[in-house]
């Protein structure tokens, strides 16, 4: 593999607190209750409109929906590092990969520039040649236009590319855009990986590093 193509949430970092904690306190704006924080991580990933929509619940109207995305990105915006860390593990893969050779990137259904702003305050961004989120392109995942991108400007052949993720999406984006998929085990949705089988499966990103960096003789 000469790009890996890696998910934020779930999969780089542990964002599922904050996250949580995030959703609660624009479901309080909006007057409602708080929700349980293992179904709070089942509505990630495909995006911040989608969140709310699934956070708000079907009578929820686009009006409320709108003023609860406003509410909550501010939010969101303020709190994305209080809890939020690396898995155990990742920064020594991201390590792993680059002195490798290996091209990184990401691509997420968060908004860009807060997933830009986790990476950076957790002294991550440095490994990645591009960082994509859910508003950087007119679809989100599972639609390829991410991958297809990444691949033109990066200059990679979608034969020698992976997408790396925590769930179905992940997959489903790998295999519309006609590139590797690798699903790891630790994340908020692994579960629908069943639904959308990956090439690969990993514990812990060390073993993907292990593999990859180990196939093109990357040093430990």
């Amino acid at each position: 593999m000469d790009l890996l193509i890696f998910d934020l949430d779930g999969t780089l970092v542990d964002s599922k607190q904050d996250l949580a904690n995030a959703v609660n306190a624009t479901r309080g704006h909006m007057g409602l209750g708080p929700i349980d924080d293992g179904r709070i991580s089942s509505y990630v990933g495909e995006g911040a409109t989608t969140l709310m929509r699934r956070a708000l619940g079907a009578e929820a109207s686009e009006a409320d929906i709108a003023k609860a995305l406003e509410f909550f990105l501010a939010y969101y915006s303020e709190h994305k590092l209080d809890h939020t860390r690396p898995y155990p593990g990742v920064p020594e893969a991201l390590e792993r990969l680059r002195r490798a050779g290996v091209r990184m990137a990401v691509l997420t259904n968060k908004p860009v520039r807060i997933s830009r702003a986790i990476l950076e305050g957790l002294g991550l961004a440095e490994y990645f040649a591009r960082i994509y989120g859910g508003n950087s392109f007119e679809q989100k995942k599972p639609h390829p236009i991410g991958v297809d991108r990444l691949l033109s400007e990066l200059g990679v052949a979608p034969e020698h590319a992976m997408m790396v993720g925590d769930s179905a999406v992940d997959t489903r984006t790998a295999r519309n855009a006609g590139i590797k998929a690798c699903g790891v085990s630790y994340g908020f949705q692994p579960e629908t990986l069943a639904e959308e089988p990956p090439d690969l499966r990993v514990d812990r990103l060390e073993e993907l590093a292990e593999a990859v960096a180990g196939a093109r003789g990357g040093t430990k």
